[in-house]
């Protein structure tokens, strides 16, 4: 029975627990021991883009420590999985101690959808969700980690969904991170061009495996005055 130590990102501790529970339900369903190490905090990601590199080697340095004995990571975002798989060995390149810690964790740690199939080699939890959605490619998630059919596929076994892709569903949401605060015009305009793709699939629900794009579109979806929902992948997984 694999053991997952549960990473839940600062945007889900803060803004969309309900993520953290449904990835919860789910990994226990597929039959593995969930834990939530409590001492756990953020990856440094976002002192990390902003160019903070000494604070962000704080924060990551708390994280090797807080997950040193992890069997497995499992993350609900592909961002913070490619902070932690890839980054981290960016922070520590003149740290040898640290280095070797990263490169050894790295392989430990999964964003949620590819520990599900890749790992477990479960693509059929068991979920029903009535309803036509459309999905959203995260940034990180499909460019660095390469994340592109398997969430494709989670949705294509879960009972009543009909899955419809938007013409742009690779293109960037416009968040980005610190990206959304520094050129807001820009990063609205991107939005407002994925809901125009968003509305041409007719579908009632967006669905992401990165909650702060999700965010971003929620936020633009509302402005619009438009009756479409946002969803992790995680919490669609977890529908009955």
């Amino acid at each position: 029975m694999p053991r997952v130590s549960l990473f839940i990102t600062c945007v889900i501790d803060q803004l969309f627990p309900s993520v953290g529970i449904a990835m919860v339900d789910v990994l226990e369903r597929a039959g593995c021991t969930v834990d939530f190490p409590e001492d756990q905090t953020c990856c440094g990601q976002p002192a990390f883009n902003s160019g903070y590199r000494e604070e962000a080697r704080t924060v990551a340095r708390h994280f090797l420590k807080v997950f040193a004995g992890a069997e497995y990571i499992v993350v609900p975002s592909g961002s913070c999985t490619s902070m932690v798989s890839h980054h981290f060995a960016d922070c520590f390149q003149d740290f040898p101690t640290e280095l070797a810690a990263a490169h050894a964790m790295a392989p430990k740690v999964y964003e949620f959808s590819t520990f599900l199939t890749n790992v477990l080699k479960v693509e059929d939890v068991g979920a029903r969700f009535e309803g036509v959605v459309t999905y959203h490619d995260s940034c990180h998630a499909l460019r660095e980690l390469k994340i592109k059919d398997g969430p494709r596929r989670l949705l294509g076994n879960v009972k009543g969904l009909e899955l419809r892709e938007m013409d742009i569903a690779q293109e960037c949401c416009g968040f980005g991170g610190t990206f959304a605060v520094k050129f807001p015009e820009v990063s609205g305009g991107m939005a407002r061009t994925k809901i125009e793709s968003i509305k041409r699939t007719g579908a009632k629900t967006v669905v992401s495996i990165d909650s702060s794009c999700l965010m971003q579109l929620r936020g633009a979806l509302s402005r619009a005055g438009l009756p479409i929902e946002t969803m992790h992948l995680a919490e669609i997984l977890a529908s009955r």
